[in-house]
């Protein structure tokens, strides 16, 4: 017998609205770490997006090299299995590979070939061990995949999908042909799932319109005992199948994730199949309060709303406050302010958008106000990017525009100071 935790999308170094989010990351890794010694977990299991930016912070980096420290030098039996995602640098990621071998982990960002062009699929084969140092578990450590990263296929179809689902299948062939009596077979994967559940107005998660980076879950054979996923934040199952899920992200990365159970999914195999398998939901450390809860409301109703909310308990909420004006109410942002002033809430966005006159397009215009004001700056220039040039933003292009925001906001503080 072998017991993996599934997880995926931690995204260390996020910031929601401005707001420093270490504090949260770091109470979920101390839970995680806590669930990894009770529960006598054999391999942790995480499905991509490592960090929130391709360049992240020393802190971010620090905290999540200090995890993979703890967690090995607590459990001595203990593997990890870390692949990329679309938010992290395959590169930066892979990188401290030997001395990460060295604490039984294995990182996987990188779809390396070999002389004559061809995918390296032997890298992308790992072994976990059990209890008694056998080899129960063969695991396809697949990271997020760029073109260039999956066989090329011709077909009338979807070539990314097609492509992907050819990766998979090449690397079950060669799995099944080592395959020992007893032995089970693992997929691991960050991709966007057909047939997979996102918020309505969420830009946390990169999608692509028309679904040319879906991948079917017939991509994912019978023979496969569990496939863990990542890049969706909500945890679920994907087309009813419980052996293919997304664990969900730990926190949640937008108020459109506020209701999601969010969690990680320990997962027991045992003769060749996944005997086992259990959510298990991690405690949230900031609440999320949305004034009003659904909908919109005036600024009179939103501000009544504020004067009677409850001092709260424990670490200051994110709030949301949406209202729906009848014109520019440019004072209405210092009136939230002044509301909470002896409140421990923490302001995250107001989401004004106005009646239009015609009521059909109403709802569109407040889902594309309310959408844009979700997004962070580097989510609307990679989205114009890639709508100007129908491809994904450079990484060395990302980094210097996180780093011309992280400059035009410091000169900010200055100028206020």
């Amino acid at each position: 017998m072998i017991r993996i935790l599934h997880t995926a999308d931690w995204h260390l170094g996020q910031t929601f609205f401005g707001y420093d989010r270490s504090a949260e990351h770091e109470a979920f890794l101390d839970w995680l770490a806590g669930e990894i010694r009770l529960r006598q977990i054999d391999a942790l299991v995480v499905a991509g997006d490592v960090f929130d930016v391709s360049n992240p912070s020393a802190a971010a980096q620090s905290m999540y090299y200090r995890f993979v420290h703890r967690v090995t030098a607590e459990n001595p039996r203990l593997q990890l299995v870390i692949v990329a995602g679309n938010h992290d640098s395959a590169a930066r990621l892979e990188a401290p590979l030997p001395l990460l071998q060295a604490m039984r982990t294995e990182v996987r960002g990188i779809v390396r070939k070999l002389p004559d062009g061809e995918i390296d699929y032997d890298h992308l084969c790992l072994e976990l061990k059990n209890r008694e140092g056998q080899p129960e578990l063969l695991c396809m450590a697949v990271p997020f995949l760029r073109q260039g990263d999956y066989p090329l296929v011709i077909t009338d179809g979807n070539p990314y999908a097609e492509g992907v689902s050819e990766l998979y299948a090449r690397l079950l062939r060669r799995m099944w042909q080592r395959r020992q009596p007893g032995q089970s077979i693992l997929a691991v994967g960050h991709l966007q799932a057909i047939g997979s559940e996102i918020a309505p107005i969420d830009h946390s998660e990169r999608t692509v319109i028309g679904g040319l980076e879906c991948v079917p879950p017939d991509a994912f054979d019978v023979r496969i005992a569990y496939t863990a996923l990542g890049h969706i934040h909500k945890a679920q199952r994907v087309s009813g199948r419980d052996n293919v899920r997304y664990a969900g992200s730990p926190l949640p990365m937008s108020f459109a994730e506020k209701h999601y159970h969010h969690g990680v999914v320990m997962v027991t195999f045992a003769e060749g199949k996944a005997v086992g398998i259990q959510r298990l939901e991690a405690p949230r450390l900031v609440p999320m309060v949305s004034v009003p809860e659904r909908g919109s409301a005036s600024p009179a109703e939103a501000l009544d709303t504020l004067s009677r909310l409850p001092q709260p308990e424990g670490e200051a909420p994110y709030l949301e406050v949406r209202v729906t004006l009848e014109q520019p109410e440019p004072t209405f942002r210092h009136d939230v302010e002044e509301a909470l002033k002896e409140k421990g809430y923490r302001l995250a966005r107001v989401v004004s958008s106005y009646r239009a006159a015609s009521g059909g397009d109403d709802g569109i215009e407040r889902r594309w106000t309310a959408g844009l004001r979700e997004m962070r700056p580097l989510q609307i220039a990679r989205a114009a990017f890639e709508k100007t040039y129908h491809t994904e933003m450079p990484t060395e292009l990302c980094e210097l525009f996180e780093q011309a925001h992280r400059a035009a906001i410091r000169r900010q503080e200055e100028e206020k100071a």
